[in-house]
């Protein structure tokens, strides 16, 4: 049974929740994977006409039957996790098993209160960041200086980590930012308030899914953020602070490379991205406000306006590259009914040079001038369309370019945000 990985091919929001919500209801999934990022993510799930949002939690956890499990690779607010857990109960879903690893790094309020007032200090340069701490956690954990889920079962360690890593915080706090510093006490018992009820979910989680696959049992890596926000292969430095291409899977849950059979990119039939950064086919006109409505492009984690612009190939192909895609989930394709044209950028313009590949530099493609193809619409109502052949023809037409252009097949289709509002291209 295969190993597969769901991620995002653009700057995120494109619809992974579905993509994997997908995978899980036709294909017997047994262990749904979170392995970067932290409660910054964000995925809507709708079953039955009722929408659900997970953050922290793998999007496997409204699957009855799956083990989720949130891996090394992720960092964890005890905090926003419970939150998440207790919302759901509230709401009488039946959750799955999760399991989280040990080895995942913990964060504190300290991180989210380092993330806010830096974020601020820079001004006009800011990043764009949710302010819920992920950054800082990730720079911790590079520092060498972070604190892990299995040091909230020892409080002498868990003690001697805090002190270590608010030594350094609090000068930075007090000096530069001229705020009071925080106390080492205050976070210890902040977090082994937490201890006695995450226990039970602690194990070593690489142990776990290596066990899994050896005994053909089918594991889905689900990402989080995307290609385009990848610390090192996004547009730094207004990326997030961890690594949620498909290389990062393997570092991020502990498994190997040649554990991996299939990489979906999921990818909207339009392009969207939130926060700062360069992004060179966004819209400042009426198409673009269409787009915002239409498609109801609010973060779901941070509830900002989603800027909108048309599908950009040169990205797809550059996702589809770095990530080794084996094919594309395309999202959000009944969005576009509206439109009796809808323009697709095949190519950019960069200094008066087509460029068909990503530029290379920041500078190069913050000047990158988008080079379009245009596409007849369709006019009509796909949101009922269960198979390829239902689609009008101009739609079918538009997906097999997008294909043609994109670097991977499109395995699927989504014409809503319904669990049964997709349509699988290639079985």
């Amino acid at each position: 049974m295969p190993a597969i990985v769901v991620l995002g091919a653009q700057w995120g929001d494109e619809g992974k929740g579905k993509a994997t919500d997908l995978l899980a209801t036709t294909d017997q999934i047994d262990f749904v994977v979170r392995t970067s990022g932290g409660h910054n993510a964000g995925h809507t799930i709708v079953i039955n006409g009722e929408k659900y949002a997970t953050h922290l939690l793998p999007s496997g956890i409204l699957t009855p039957g799956a083990t989720s499990v949130i891996a090394n690779g992720v960092v964890v607010s005890p905090e926003a996790l419970f939150r998440e857990l207790d919302g759901l109960s509230e709401r009488g879903v039946e959750l799955a098993e999760l399991k989280v690893s040990a080895n995942a790094h913990v964060i504190a309020s300290y991180h989210a209160t380092i993330d806010k007032v830096s974020e601020r200090f820079l001004g006009k340069n800011l990043i764009g960041t949710t302010g819920r701490g992920i950054g800082p956690a990730y720079a911790d954990k590079v520092n060498r200086v972070g604190v892990r889920i299995a040091d909230l079962f020892d409080e002498s360690i868990l003690r001697q980590k805090i002190e270590a890593a608010l030594d350094v915080r609090n000068h930075l706090l007090t000096k530069v930012y001229n705020r009071r510093a925080i106390e080492v006490e205050a976070i210890v018992e902040e977090l082994l308030a937490y201890a006695d009820r995450l226990e039970p979910m602690v194990c070593d989680t690489s142990l776990l899914l290596n066990n899994a696959l050896d005994a053909g049992r089918t594991v889905l890596f689900e990402g989080a953020q995307a290609t385009m926000l990848d610390v090192d292969h996004g547009t730094y430095p207004f990326v997030t602070s961890s690594n949620p291409v498909a290389g990062g899977v393997c570092v991020g849950a502990g498994v190997g490379p040649t554990r991996i059979d299939r990489v979906i990119g999921v990818i909207k039939a339009y392009t969207t991205r939130v926060g700062s950064g360069p992004f060179p086919t966004e819209l400042f006109d009426a198409d673009g406000l269409k787009l915002q409505e239409l498609g109801g492009e609010i973060g779901v984690s941070t509830g900002r306006t989603r800027r909108c612009g048309w599908y950009d190939a040169v990205v797809a192909r550059y996702a589809s590259r770095v990530n080794g895609l084996t094919e594309f989930f395309l999202t959000k394709l009944d969005i576009l009914d509206a439109w009796d044209r809808i323009p697709v950028c095949v190519a950019y313009e960069v200094d008066g040079q087509r460029v068909d590949e990503m530029p290379m530099t920041q500078t190069e493609f913050h000047h990158a001038k988008p080079i379009y193809d245009y596409f007849e619409g369709w006019r009509t109502d796909i949101s009922g369309c269960r198979t390829f052949e239902d689609l009008p023809k101009n739609a079918q037409i538009y997906v097999k370019a997008l294909e043609e252009l994109s670097g991977a097949k499109i395995w699927g289709v989504g014409v809503g945000p319904g669990r049964e509002q997709t349509i699988v291209v290639h079985p």
